[in-house]
């Protein structure tokens, strides 16, 4: 008995020991960190001119009036100032800052002050609207403290991290917190990874560093939640995602990011299933680009791509992000799921900047119905592709299939597809007839899968495929 509870004892301290080493303590004080990273911090002020008219006439126009239009031009331009305030920090002697694109935006005037005292007028080096950083250089021959990048990739759930920035136009504020959360995506910005924190973050704070334990910046703080100040959820950018960006534009004034030139979409567990791949993971292509690195590279539509330049994609979102970061025209090596086997592809990347994936997508023109057909097992109606669709939507010549022309209630692609969307691809094998759909539909239903795969062009003309459990 007593050798139990020997034993018992033993455990019970070896495991109070193992706590005690693997956990951080908890700071008795934050005040030596704050005071040295201090200096580092600046608070940013802009001024923008913003140009207006003013109605000449001693009434208003209802919204939406033809005569709102016509007279507009007799207003009289007036200008006027509208300032903003931000955060941000020193990350070199000479006076280069990193803040936030949003801050500086439009900017006519941005001015810099350092410690509370000092101002400095600032010109931009370089802005990134799709991540959201800028980086400034301070017109002035003054040496700087500056402080260091940490690596974001290391920070974990639960640490402790020290914000500090420009609340309200306060001045240097320092808050505290933990990380909440890491790989937040809220549809703020084109790439997104953001750390979400605890540490109080209020309008004003953007743009200002996200500190680890050691003073290392691990974060740039972007976003928050809530319309009235801090709820305590803020959004920081990953200091390691945004290192490269950082570079890029102190080097050559812009981004150069990679391009793969496909479009890409999640892999579900029903698409997992028809392809016969263990597990839903990696990112599926669903069109490739014409002329693009992808395309001279072989990678076709359908292809599921499992690990880009070394590196495992579990999730689709995650491809964008790496594919960005890497360098313009290296080869990289590109695993991807063909055919029911790993096949490996090389591609020299493009620029991302320089391509036509890069301008905005033009609006589609509805299309007409005609000769409209049943297709049960699905329970939509469609009607045949037509030279004018495809020349009116900008398809490929060679494109064939079935426009979708109603869905009904029931219909198991109902809250997975639109109206007008075209079917060009039923289990991989191009639709040329409703009877071609029919066929391969029934085909599925008669065996153990039940599962088809569909390759659509949606309204937006994005080519993409859905699995479909038939019933």
């Amino acid at each position: 008995m007593n050798k139990i509870k020997f034993i018992f004892l033993t455990l019970v301290v070896l495991f109070s020991f193992s706590l005690n080493v693997n956990s951080k303590p908890v700071p008795a004080s934050f005040a030596d960190l704050a005071e040295k990273l201090m200096p580092s911090v600046v608070n940013i002020s802009t001024t923008t001119t913003v140009v207006t008219n003013t109605n000449p006439f001693p009434f208003q126009f209802p919204p939406g009036s033809p005569f709102e239009d016509m007279f507009k031009e007799f207003g009289t331009p007036q200008e006027r100032q509208s300032a903003a305030l931000g955060s941000g920090f020193i990350i070199d002697e000479k006076g280069i800052v990193v803040t936030n694109n949003h801050v500086i935006q439009d900017a006519d005037d941005i001015i810099v002050r350092v410690n509370g005292d000092q101002e400095f007028k600032a010109k931009v080096l370089g802005a990134d609207p799709l991540m959201d950083i800028a980086v400034l250089q301070l017109e002035t021959e003054e040496k700087f403290i500056p402080v260091a990048f940490g690596d974001s990739d290391n920070a974990r759930i639960g640490d402790w991290v020290l914000a500090i920035g420009n609340p309200f136009g306060l001045g240097g504020t320092v808050t505290a917190g933990i990380i909440s959360a890491r790989n937040r995506s809220i549809g703020l910005s084109r790439y997104e990874d953001f750390i979400q924190t605890d540490a109080s973050i209020n309008s004003g704070n953007s743009g200002g560093p996200l500190f680890d334990m050691k003073g290392n910046v691990i974060g740039i703080n972007t976003a928050i939640l809530g319309r009235n100040g801090s709820i305590g959820i803020g959004f920081s950018i990953p200091s390691n995602s945004a290192q490269t960006v950082i570079k890029q534009l102190i080097e050559f004034g812009e981004t150069k990011r990679g391009w793969l030139g496909v479009r890409i979409q999640d892999v579900t567990k029903e698409i997992a299933e028809v392809e016969k791949l263990d597990k839903a993971r990696g990112a599926l292509v669903a069109s490739v680009a014409e002329n693009s690195p992808s395309e001279k590279a072989g990678i076709k539509p359908g292809d599921i791509i499992l690990e880009f330049n070394g590196e495992k994609i579990n999730q689709m979102k995650e491809l964008p992000a790496i594919v960005a970061r890497t360098e313009v025209g290296k080869k990289v090596e590109v695993r991807i799921w063909r055919e029911k086997k790993e096949i490996v592809k090389n591609v020299i990347l493009g620029r991302l900047e320089t391509s036509d994936d890069f301008k905005i997508s033009k609006n589609q023109e509805n299309q007409k119905q005609n000769n409209e057909e049943i297709i049960e097992s699905l329970r939509i109606a469609v009607r045949l592709l037509t030279k004018e669709d495809i020349k009116n939507r900008n398809l490929p010549n060679q494109t064939t299939g079935l426009v979708i022309t109603k869905i009904a209630n029931n219909s198991p692609l109902a809250n997975s597809i639109e109206l007008n969307s075209i079917i060009v691809e039923a289990q991989k094998k191009k639709i040329r007839s409703a009877e071609d759909l029919r066929n391969i539909t029934k085909d599925v239903l008669n065996s153990n899968q039940k599962t088809v795969l569909l390759a659509i062009y949606n309204n937006q003309n994005q080519r993409r495929y859905i699995g479909v459990k038939l019933d």
